[in-house]
């Protein structure tokens, strides 16, 4: 693929993945101990493009980084949640030939890496305790980070499965298959 092709391509994917993830952030179920972020289903552009590494990678942190001038934390979101996006996609690409095996790289990372931090930054906003449904796992960051995976899990799982794999299946009728230039 070209050079220019190959950076014009993932700019794209940067900026769309962004956008819709800007749009989620904005509501409850994009932050916070259970997230579905639908633009996680954009993560299926890896099956089509080697430029949807860099591009979701690069996307995640711009995203992220709007959340640093209210949630000084939210570094650690923009390091390993970009991080954990960089590996998804990694996963997504290099196992493109086998669709649901490739989708499980971002639901996989995610609900590994993300949980991990999560705890730091939301105990201090009181996430995990919710009395009214009994629960409180504030202060135990093993029972914290349990939780997390399988919300994290979940929520992956339904953008990612729910909503990226039609969209491949979209974009491969589409010609999306020629984006790589293979």
């Amino acid at each position: 693929m070209k050079r220019s092709r190959y950076v014009a391509q993932a700019g794209v994917i940067a900026a769309v993945y962004a956008a819709f993830t800007l749009v989620m952030i904005q509501n409850p179920l994009g932050f916070g101990p259970v997230q579905l972020r639908l633009s996680e289903a954009l993560t299926a552009i890896a099956l089509f493009t080697p430029a949807a590494v860099p591009g979701l990678a690069l996307g995640s942190v711009v995203a992220n980084s709007f959340l640093l001038a209210s949630f000084p934390l939210a570094w650690l979101d923009v390091v390993f949640g970009s991080l954990a996006t960089l590996l998804g996609a990694m996963w997504t690409w290099r196992m493109r030939d086998n669709v649901p095996l490739a989708l499980a790289g971002p639901v996989v990372t995610n609900a590994l890496i993300v949980p991990a931090y999560l705890p730091v930054m939301l105990a201090s906003a009181g996430f995990y305790r919710l009395p009214a449904f009994g629960i409180d796992v504030e202060g135990s960051w093993l029972w914290m980070y349990l939780f997390g995976v399988v919300a994290v899990l979940i929520g992956q799982s339904i953008a990612v499965y729910g909503l990226g794999m039609p969209l491949a299946s979209l974009l491969k009728r589409a010609g999306a298959s020629q984006l790589s230039g293979e």
